[in-house]
């Protein structure tokens, strides 16, 4: 791990260290505010692996998952109103999805970079980054809150995300947790796209030999 890794290692866990704090704060109905905040690690992930490679890229994802769980650690020993701040399936959920998303990440970026392959310069971070969100937002939401998975926690109460209701209120109905998804994932997905403005800039800036 060399200073110059230092930088993305740094916005990974404070990015990680960000949202699990601001996942316990509701924007409308079926967000939170972590889901602004968490799809910039794809971001710094790609970032890494552009300029410094995918070890590099893969050291940065242990550096935030080893924040992730600390902060979920953290977070079952402070008791709220409703008990701990971070169940044991929220912990489990949350360190599973983002270790598998960002190493599916960092794969699937590796293989479609277009400095060894070619194609669009735009291929691998918004191919991976869709890949990744997307397995991230099944994983977390599934192992957090269905109902087949109860025997992970049988004494958390999960049963509120469980109520049958019209899919983001319009469509046709199903668990809350799978609205929470859907919404999860769509902000995702569009900070996926505006996120390849962002990528390009710091990759230039990057890439650039030294003075």
């Amino acid at each position: 791990m060399t200073r110059v890794h230092l930088p993305g290692i740094l916005a990974m866990a404070a990015i990680v260290l960000a949202s699990n704090i601001l996942v316990q704060f509701l924007f409308g109905n079926w967000l939170t505010w972590g889901a602004f905040t968490y799809p910039l690690a794809f971001l710094v992930n790609d970032v890494m692996n552009r300029v410094y490679g995918p070890a590099a890229a893969r050291k940065v994802v242990w550096v935030g998952f080893a924040v992730g769980v600390m902060c979920s650690l953290i977070g079952t020993q402070i008791i709220g109103e409703f008990g701990p701040l971070v169940t044991l399936r929220i912990a489990i959920g949350s360190g599973l999805a983002f270790l598998t998303a960002q190493l599916v990440d960092v794969a699937i970026f590796d293989r479609l970079r277009e400095d060894r392959h070619g194609g669009p310069w735009w291929r691998a971070p918004l191919a991976s980054t869709l890949v990744g969100s997307t397995l991230d937002t099944a994983l977390f939401f599934t192992i957090a809150f269905s109902a087949t998975l109860t025997f992970l926690e049988p004494g958390n109460d999960v049963s509120w995300a469980a109520e049958i209701l019209p899919i983001l209120g319009l469509g046709p109905e199903a668990p809350l947790w799978v609205s929470l998804a859907i919404a999860d994932w769509g902000v995702k997905l569009a900070l996926a796209l505006i996120a390849l403005i962002p990528f390009r800039l710091l990759v230039t800036k990057l890439s650039q030999p030294l003075a």
